[in-house]
Formats: C-alpha cells, structure tokens, sequence
C-alpha cells in the first residue's frame, strides 16, 4: 500500500434530502449537481458505474464462493482468522442488540467470518452478507468493506451513500488490516441498520483492526528486535502502542499502522528507511547498554521536535549488539533486499533462491509463468507469492484447478454464462472465473490436465485478450497475470497429443521448477516457518529423534504433507508441551518413518543436527556468495551468532 498509513476517508454525511435528490439526478442524467454530496461520495459512484453496475438493479452476477472455496479462503488466511476471531468477539460485546453484524474479509472482498445478532444476519443475508460472498465495490459498488479495499482506508457508508439501492438499509464502517510488511491483509467491518448507527462505529472497528494487527506482528516477530512507541508513557505495552520491527544494523523491516502514524511514514517506508532517519536515536546505544536502559522507556525526538516514548524490546534470536548503518550511508545488503511475499518464502535453499529471483524479475512484465514440480511442492503458495509481490497485489488472485471441475463445468466455471445460457444456470448468469480476474491474476493450477476442447478457447482468450461468456452477447476485455502450474512434463504432453502445441508457446513465457522437499537444504528453517503459522505466538520446536527421522524421509507428500504432519502434531500436543516428539505424529507417517532407533538414538539425533546444521550454513553462505548478513538473514540468526557456529 502506498498510502499514508494513517489515511482514513471520511466523506462528511449528505443531508437526505440532497442525498435523496442527488440518487435522483444520477439515476436520470447520471450526474450530480454539485454541493449536493460530498466529492469523495461522487467519485465512489462515479468509479462504481465504470464497472457496469446500475445503482438500481442487482449486483451482476456478483460472485459467492462454494463451501470448498470459502474452506480453502479461511485455510489460506488461517493466522487472520485466529488472531481476528477474538477482536470480532469482544466488538460483537460492545453492540450487541443494535441489529449489527462483525464482519472480516480478505484482500478480495470475500467474507470470511461474521457474527452478531441473528435477526439482522437474516436481514444482510438477503444481500448476500454473509461469508462466501465477494464485496469489492467490482460487484457491490460503493460499500465500506469493498470501498476501504479501494482506498485502502477506514470508510463510512451510510445509507442511501451505498451505490446498489438495494443495499440502502446498511450503514457500515471499515478499516483495513495490514500485515507487519505492509501488505493488505483484508477489512474488519461493522454492518447494522442505518437507523441505528452510532458515530462511534468507525472508532471501534478501527481500534479492533489495529488489535488484530498488534498480534500478528508479535506472532511473526516475537523473536526478533522491536521498537514500542507511544505517545504516553503509560501506553507502552498496550494495545494502543506502535510496534516497529528492526534489524541489527537499524532498518525498519516491519511495523504495525499506528507506528507508521505515529511516526509520519508511509508503508513504503518499511525496507526502505532506517530508525534513526524518523527519530533521535542511537540504536547502538541501546543495545550497548545493560538493564534498565535496554528496557526503557525512553523520551525520543521525532523530527518536528515533538516527542514519543519507547521501549526497545531484544528477542531471543538476538544475541549482541552490532553497529547501527548510518542513515546517510550508501546501499546496504537490508536496503537493497525487497521485502514482499516472496521474501517471506526464501528460507536458505539455493534452488528456491534461484526461482524466486528469477520470477522476481517478470513481476511487471507480461510473461506468462508456467510453475513446474511434484505435487505438494508449494506451487499455489509460490504463484500467491508471486502476485502479492507484483504490481497487481492489490487485485484480485483467481485460483483454478482444472483437474477438479468436470468437463461439463470447466467451460461456465472459466468464461462465465449469459442468463438461461443452460438448464440449470442462475438467472442472473455468471461472469466466469477469467472475468474475476481482470485487473490481477489468473492462476491455472494443473492446466496439463485441461480439456482440449477448453485449450482453444483459453489459446483465443489469451491471444485476443478477450473473452466470450456461454450463450452470446459481446467480446469482454480482460487484462490479467497468467501463472500456470502443473505435475506434468508438458513438453511430453505435447508430443503425445494431449496438449496443444500453440497453447504451450502461449503459457510457458518463464517455466520454473520448484524443489521438492526432500532435495532442500532448508528444512529446519521451513519447518520453523510452518509452525509460526500454524500456532502463531507459541514457540514450538522438533524432538532432535524427530529431526532425524525427517531428514532421513524422502517427502512424497512434499509441502503439504509435511503441513498436515505439525498441524495435526499441533493438534494433539498439551497446552503445556513445547517439544513435538514421535507420539504427536500422525500414525500413518509414522509407519513410514520406521521405528526409533534404540540406545543410541539421541547421540545419532544430535550428530545428524550438527550435520544437518552445517549443511545449511554451507548452503546460506554458497547461495548469498560468503555474504554473511544475508546468511544469517536467512538462517534466522544473527551475524554474530553464525560467526560462533563457523568457529565452532
């Protein structure tokens, strides 16, 4: 996001009488006098009509996921639904009995999660609010949670201020909730009846987003080297505090969107600024000190002079200080090196590098991205990556497989159906997965399992740029990424006929193979990573026996069955229990790890960790080329840490 992180557009509320007559003029000569409602209001509507909608009909075949896309949303955003759930619970205490519902959604409107009084849950149902359905202002036109994903800000609407008349009974408030990178990781909503809204809605919904964002930065950042700030001593430790992510030599590498306000800084600036650029502070100072100076708090300045208290938190992964890089200073390795979720994905595996630096490269490039390995690999993970990471992040990701939708289906699902185009289509029609895709990008997940008969008509989509919805009418455009991914040697398939050739040239612009797991060198810190997000803020780790065993396994399962491993691991140990041993696992991965080794077994654990711990340092320092502060990046260390471990 490139907004000033402390952005929020409130557009002053219409008197109803010249909201009433201004719905009138833009229904009759689609303009507005001026005066009438506010400018930011009428831009809203203007860019709600630019995608077709009519403030007076229905909402055009407005997409709602199935019950298997909905699991695979919430399974895909499991770390903000968890942490998500209870801010929604505690909100949902503070109005309950007002007809109002908390929602969440994702980056692309989908809502996720709601809950709130059942007879208003009735009534939003009835406009399909309610999880499953898509809400970007593409299909909804002006409403908070669609609209605050536009502007990337905490909206208002209220009212006959919704652009679909039918909608005109809600009054909504919206926020939008960021990751510690600084990408959008969806909208926290408060929707009720317009005759009871109470201007104090935007203010708890946007205090409930900047909760929900304080804990997922401590999740992924609660080992690491932190920045607390607040405007008043007290506040320090509260969920109204600022939290900032540094490195060791004083780049701001993550920090939540009070921080940003606090501070005066957009989100670009995380990666991209150091510390002492914004305040009056000697890092190195700091961590050269011992007790209460470390612990603060402490008064700095902010360049306007006026000041801020803090408090610098050190984790466990740090273990000395090292010198702050001044702010003056050329380019450094933490400057140089992007921030995005393809970083998120490098965790010291040379091939994986490879293939991430490679696709990096196309990010704003119209090449087609044809993703190559076994099954399991992290495909899917790799190509959202990819688009999060691009100039599309922003719009939607359209995910499918084409080896799960029946030949009958696959047509309707990808180029979308007039109304009555079949028997059994919705009367509405359906606007077709490519459709959903205009403006970011469509991924093919196993597109060498395609129909040839849908080949073609994919081959003159991506030719023409066009596409033709079952049952006639005109050509669409459509502009969008296309990152394709299959098991399949596609290449073979051509040659045996069972893939069209033109269709290959037109979808393998970069291929790239990605590693299955038993040929990374990484595992340690993959499994480290895995378990983060399946049990945020717990700090978890492997029995030694276990390691071993996994590195002696062969992975067919890959990614994915090492996934379902820790999580079902996760699942079965006690609230009290940090180490996941042998009895955690599941008993079918445990047959095809064989039994432990008795006697001996830790002395044989502990030599295969040195080994194992050796290999990945050999491999960190061959892939950054000896430099060590990006090893130790990507070993999770600290360079003074690495430096012992070589001598050891």
């Amino acid at each position: 996001m490139n907004a000033s992180a402390n952005a929020c557009v409130l557009a002053p509320p219409a008197a109803p009488e010249h909201l009433r007559l201004a719905r009138r003029q833009w229904l009759e000569t689609g303009t507005v006098a001026e005066g009438l409602i506010a400018p930011a209001l009428h831009e809203r509507w203007v860019r709600s009509r630019r995608h077709g909608l009519s403030p007076d009909g229905r909402a055009p075949g407005a997409p709602h996921a199935s019950s298997a896309q909905l699991a695979r949303a919430l399974d895909h955003r499991h770390a903000l639904v968890s942490h998500a759930k209870p801010v929604m619970a505690f909100l949902n205490e503070q109005i309950s009995d007002s007809d109002s519902l908390v929602v969440l959604a994702d980056p692309q409107g989908m809502l996720l999660h709601s809950l709130g009084d059942l007879g208003f849950a009735d009534r939003a149902a009835r406009v399909a609010l309610r999880p499953g359905a898509i809400w970007s202002e593409q299909w909804r036109g002006t409403n908070a949670i669609g609209t605050a994903l536009a502007e990337e800000a905490a909206v208002v609407v209220r009212g006959a201020e919704h652009y679909l008349q039918r909608n005109g009974f809600l009054s909504c408030a919206a926020a939008p909730i960021a990751d510690a990178s600084g990408q959008l990781l969806g909208v926290l909503d408060i929707s009720g009846d317009r005759r009871g809204y109470h201007r104090h809605t935007l203010g708890l919904v946007r205090s409930g987003a900047r909760m929900i964002e304080h804990q997922l930065f401590e999740a992924r950042h609660a080992g690491g080297l932190k920045l607390r700030l607040h405007a008043l001593a007290a506040g320090l430790g509260s969920f109204t505090e600022g939290l900032v992510a540094l490195s060791e030599d004083g780049w701001i590498v993550g920090a939540t969107t009070a921080a940003l306000e606090l501070l005066g800084l957009p989100r670009s600036a995380i990666g991209t600024t150091t510390i002492d650029r914004v305040l009056a502070v000697d890092l190195g100072t700091l961590l050269g000190g011992r007790g209460p100076a470390l612990r603060g708090p402490h008064a700095l300045r902010r360049p306007d002079g006026s000041e801020l208290w803090a408090r610098l938190d050190i984790g466990r992964t740090l273990r000395a200080p090292a010198p702050v890089a001044s702010s003056t200073s050329g380019a450094t390795d933490l400057a140089a090196r992007p921030v995005d979720a393809l970083a998120s994905l490098d965790t010291g595996d040379p091939a994986l590098h490879a293939a991430i630096e490679r696709a990096r490269r196309v990010l704003d490039k119209p090449i087609a991205l044809l993703l190559q390995g076994e099954s399991g690999v992290g495909k899917e993970v790799f190509a959202r990556a990819v688009h999060r990471s691009g100039p599309r992040r922003d719009k939607p990701f359209v995910a499918v497989n084409c080896a799960a939708l029946p030949d009958t289906l696959i047509e309707a699902e990808l180029f979308g159906y007039r109304p009555g185009a079949f028997t059994g289509a919705s009367r509405d029609g359906a606007p077709g997965r490519i459709r959903e895709a205009h403006g970011g990008t469509l991924f093919l997940d196993e597109i060498g399992d395609m129909p040839l008969a849908m080949q073609a008509r994919l081959l003159r989509v991506l030719q023409e740029r066009q596409v033709l919805p079952l049952g006639g009418g005109q050509p669409i455009d459509v502009d969008f990424q296309l990152i394709c991914a299959t098991h399949r040697r596609l290449r073979s398939e051509v040659e045996a006929g069972r893939f069209r050739e033109d269709l290959y040239y037109r979808v393998n612009g970069l291929a790239q193979s990605l590693p299955p797991l038993r040929e990374r060198s990484d595992q340690a810190a993959l499994v480290a990573r895995l378990l983060h997000e399946i049990e945020p803020g717990r700090s978890l780790q492997l029995d030694p026996g276990v390691t071993a065993a996994f590195c002696a396994y062969r992975w067919p399962g890959n990614l994915r069955q090492l996934a379902n491993a820790l999580r079902t691991a996760c699942a079965l140990m006690g609230p009290d229990e940090s180490v996941i041993e042998r009895s955690h696992l599941p008993e079918d991965l445990l047959e095809e790890l064989g039994p432990a080794k008795p006697g001996p077994a830790a002395e044989d654990a502990d030599t295969n960790l040195r080994l194992l711990a050796g290999r990945c340092i050999d491999e960190a320092l061959r892939s950054s080329q000896g430099n060590m502060t990006e090893a130790a990046r990507r070993l999770g260390i600290s360079r003074n840490t690495l430096y012992r471990r070589l001598k050891a």
